[in-house]
């Protein structure tokens, strides 16, 4: 058989879990469910309810969302009052004795919502279903299950009592192909969120007949993953479930923790490190271990150590999202004395260096009270800080402690330079996750490094020459940061996705970051870009005046000075671009003292992060370039010498994942890393891994552009040829095929050589496929027969490639302004030209298309100044928008006021109206039972179709 059908998948995996010990019971409904879950709760908590301490029960679990109800499943004891007055407590899941649970099987439930939906595997627990399986056909895109998830999210999950809300996790098949990921009930969830379960070594368990359900659904492991190995974020009220190599690491520290719980003094051989490369979610590996590591009794305090203050704050952010109050974070040295005398608190954040003065002989009398207490130190990034004498401090001083440490890039002999090793401070790795495992897992993304030196000679390239560079007085020429700037505002643009991105910058000393910093500022007063420029840096208390060369530089970048040959400190520009920075964004930060200072470094961090960045370049020397995480960072500009740890921490603020758009990590280089790059890859991951961390040369992408250009003209030779796809196999065979295109084109944009002519397609022919694909979802859902669902509803068409957030309406009346004012007739064509295509393939102007054609029709041929047009065209859509507002009122026969209340009310809280709402617009009343659905569904696409067509998109996304 070349596909395995559903229905012999399910049989198949129905029979593995009997045998692993679920108890197949058989579920219809609701009903069944609620009758099932009575039993279950009974024999777990060995009690029995009458119908009327049920109902109780009931009521306890039917409050809340996604979010509550998780926290309401983990609670100790429940409370109801008997029906004879006495007081009953039980629990809904045994989170401590996690394997101390009921644990039974069933399949094709179904539940009446918004729409009946049957799902196909569900665990439950005590009766609850707390684990969802949806499987597919071999060959089928697993996107597809998790599309259906959501649509049962929306439909009917929430039905009834509400019982699928308890869901957990989920699990979505075809079989050869398996992941899992947590419930986050109605907040917007990514592919990108499912995760491929592996064993210690990293290897995925992908089959779920032959490997993946012995191992992660075994009714221990599960229920250990569900009690100890979700994280409930309470600042995104959202269920975070560990990846595999997060389990594995806190799971071995546990073991070593317990296996050592009596010390009998100081061992190294007691400790270990964690190597999870940077990127993968350290913060919440190490939470996690702290969270469980307090939990035992024998041990009196977890101190999680960083080293640098802005660390310090971060991670308590952090551990403060996941859980509120869970860890206290010491404000300085007195603060951390009194929290490790306070047996109350079981977790402290704390920065090395108060840490290190925590233990010196001014505060020895009042620590010497837990001085042997059973402790345990997790040092985050432990590749860094613990190499001078505060390592030998701590294991010095404290007689009862074992020390941990994370680090994405260890010290090991060939990058030690003399100094101590990563395992000889912590002991043996207890874990280890590469880089290539992460790129592998999506974890990460790849880099696309160009060193500027390999560039195609092309007029429109600024030749660096950096090949031809070896000293250090070119390397620091004034004219040569002339045209690294040059390049770096030629290129930003289609670095960053028209900014949609940011990029920081590190150059090779401070020095550099002034001279820097001074061109970009004098070419922007210029006129000649209007990036936004942020800088940060330290300064010596008494420090030496810079050398002349730089003041020189200061002097002629800035504006004239009066007093001629004047050499300003380091503090003084610092403060000049502060006020720069104030001048900016509208702020008041100053740097007159240090926590000023540090207030302003936080500033400038928030400048460059996710979801909101307003800075466009970080430019710094050392700073930021560890420990920031930016989900916002594309690119990275290194005019620096960088090697092995320090290459790769630095290259790596590029490979956060966010979307389909963030498609890897650029890295411009400005001198010739290449040796470097690849020793420091070959040393943290092994020696055959540059290809699979480095994406490929631009020449490679295009080889497969014009395969992939081939493929699709095989299945549609023109343009017309998709309107003659009649069967949705053909359908879906075209819709793949420009997908791939799609995705290679996305890539393929970031290359600065990249141009249309090296293509086997015209860029107008792309523009009139991409037309029809758009045309081709339009599309879907118009069938009005409810039975037939289309293969292609579960399509992901991945919009966002197309769409581009600078294009709007706002965009479109720049262009017909543009084009009133020009004269010949070939201008005038190729913005007609331009303005076509954006209504044919823009997302957001689809709907747009007809009033817009219609304005520069019959409008636009009468507005005499091109001043008048956005005003004009304001009119025309206000008219417009009402007619078509009265249109829909009159054909549905709906009060107005309320009508306008409603969208008014969509668009404020951007909830989608619920049917009763949108059946009480109605001046007859509501309809049929029979009717509602059908009559509310249309009713509910009209007022969505009104509202994508006038109001989004108008000014911006």
């Amino acid at each position: 058989m070349s596909k395995q059908s559903e229905q012999i998948l399910e049989e198949q995996l129905l029979i593995q879990l009997q045998k692993l010990g679920y108890k197949y019971i058989t579920i219809a409904d609701e009903k069944s469910l609620l009758a099932n879950l009575k039993t279950q709760l009974e024999k777990h908590n060995h009690i029995q309810f009458s119908e009327s301490e049920f109902e109780k029960v009931l009521n306890i679990l039917n409050k809340g969302s996604v979010f509550e109800k998780a926290k309401v499943l983990r609670e100790k004891k429940h409370h109801i009052i008997r029906d004879n007055g006495d007081n009953l407590y039980f629990e809904f899941l045994n989170v401590e004795h996690w394997c101390q649970n009921e644990y039974q099987v069933t399949n094709q439930i179904t539940q009446e919502g918004k729409y009946q939906n049957r799902y196909d595997v569900t665990l439950l627990i005590n009766g609850l279903p707390l684990v969802q399986i949806e499987l597919k056909r071999r060959g089928l895109e697993m996107k597809e299950a998790f599309n259906q998830i959501n649509r049962y999210q929306k439909h009917s999950f929430g039905a009834g009592k509400g019982l699928f809300h308890f869901v957990q996790l989920f699990v979505i098949s075809n079989g050869v192909n398996t992941k899992y990921f947590s419930n986050f009930g109605t907040h917007k969830q990514e592919y990108l969120q499912t995760f491929h379960w592996t064993d210690e070594q990293n290897n995925p368990l992908n089959n779920i007949l032959n490997g993946f359900t012995d191992t992660f659904l075994e009714p221990c492991h599960i229920s250990k993953m569900i009690c100890k190995y979700i994280v409930l974020n309470e600042t995104a009220k959202a269920l975070m479930v560990l990846r595999p190599y997060q389990y594995y690491a806190v799971e071995n520290i546990i073991k070593k923790v317990k296996e050592n719980e009596i010390l009998n003094g100081y061992n190294i051989e007691k400790n270990g490190y964690i190597w999870h490369t940077t990127g993968s979610g350290k913060t919440l590996t190490s939470f996690k271990a702290s969270q469980i590591l307090s939990n035992i009794p024998a041990i009196k305090k977890v101190v999680f150590v960083v080293d640098r203050k802005d660390l310090d704050y971060q991670t308590n952010q952090e551990y403060d999202n996941f859980s509120k109050g869970s860890v206290s974070s010491a404000t300085n040295t007195d603060d951390l004395v009194r929290k490790f005398n306070d047996p109350n608190v079981r977790i402290i954040v704390t920065t090395i260096q108060k840490l290190n003065n925590a233990i010196s002989s001014r505060n020895l009398a009042k620590m010497k009270a837990i001085q042997n207490e059973r402790m345990v130190f997790i040092f985050d990034e432990c590749h860094r800080s613990q190499f001078g004498d505060t390592h030998k401090n701590i294991v010095n001083y404290f007689t009862n402690i074992q020390l941990f440490g994370f680090t994405g890039t260890p010290i090991l002999e060939k990058n030690s330079d003399g100094m101590k090793t990563t395992a000889s401070l912590f002991g043996k790795c207890l874990h280890k996750y590469v880089i290539t495992d992460a790129i592998r897992d999506e974890n990460v993304l790849k880099f696309s490094v160009e060193y500027i030196q390999t560039f195609k000679q092309k007029e429109h390239i600024i030749d660096l020459k950096v090949e031809q560079i070896n000293e250090t007085e070119v390397f620091e020429a004034p004219e040569r940061k002339e045209a690294i700037v040059d390049y770096i505002i030629q290129h930003h643009d289609q670095k960053t996705q028209n900014k949609k991105f940011c990029a920081m910058m590190c150059v090779q000393d401070i020095d550099s970051v002034i001279q820097y910093y001074e061109i970009f500022k004098r070419k922007k007063l210029n006129g000649e870009h209007n990036l936004k420029i942020t800088t940060i840096f330290s300064f010596a208390q008494n420090e030496e005046e810079m050398e002349e060369q730089v003041a020189a530089q200061i002097n002629m970048a800035a504006e004239p000075q009066t007093e001629y040959g004047y050499k300003p400190h380091r503090r003084e520009l610092l403060e000049n671009y502060v006020e720069d920075f104030n001048e900016m964004f509208g702020e008041k930060q100053n740097i007159k003292d240090n926590e000023g200072y540090y207030n302003y470094y936080n500033a400038v961090a928030k400048k460059s992060k996710h979801p909101k960045h307003e800075a466009d370049i970080l430019l710094v020397a050392n700073m930021f370039l560890t420990g920031f995480d930016s989900k916002s960072l594309n690119t990275l500009y290194v005019d620096k010498n960088l090697q092995y740890h320090g290459l790769i921490q630095a290259f790596s603020r590029t490979n956060r994942i966010l979307d389909k758009n963030k498609t890897q990590g650029n890295i411009v280089c400005f001198r010739n890393l290449k040796d470097k790059t690849d020793e420091a890859i070959a040393l943290f991951s092994n020696k055959e891994a540059i290809d699979e961390i480095i994406v490929e040369p631009y020449e490679i992408y295009v080889d497969k552009f014009n395969e992939a250009t081939q493929k699709l003209l095989k299945i549609v030779p023109e343009v017309t040829s998709v309107d003659g796809l009649y069967s949705e196999e053909d359908k879906l065979e075209f819709i793949l095929a420009f997908r791939a295109l799609m995705r290679l084109h996305k890539k393929m944009s970031h290359y600065t050589e990249f141009t249309w002519d090296d293509l086997q397609i015209e860029e107008q022919l792309f523009a009139d496929y991409t037309s029809k694909y758009l045309d081709l979802k339009d599309g879907l859902g118009t069938d009005p027969s409810p039975e037939k669902t289309s293969i292609l509803n579960d399509i992901d068409f991945e919009l966002e490639l197309i769409r581009r957030d600078t294009i709007n309406v706002t965009y479109i009346i720049q262009l017909l302004v543009k084009f009133k004012s020009k004269h010949s007739a070939k201008d005038k064509e190729s913005i007609e030209k331009e303005i076509a295509n954006l209504l044919n393939t823009e997302v957001s102007l689809r709907s747009k298309r007809e009033l817009i054609d219609k304005f520069i029709q019959e409008s636009l041929p009468n507005i005499e100044d091109t001043d008048n047009i956005p005003e004009e065209f304001e009119k025309f859509w206000n008219i417009e928008q009402e007619k078509a507002l009265q249109v829909l009122v009159k054909t549905e026969n709906l009060s107005e006021e309320k009508t306008e209340r409603l969208i008014e009310n969509y668009l404020f809280t951007e909830r989608e109206p619920l049917r009763k709402e949108i059946l009480d617009l109605r001046k007859e009343g509501r309809p049929s039972v029979l009717k509602s659905k059908e009559i509310g569904d249309r009713i509910l696409n009209k007022i969505l179709g009104f509202v994508d067509t006038f109001v989004n998109g108008i000014s911006g996304n």
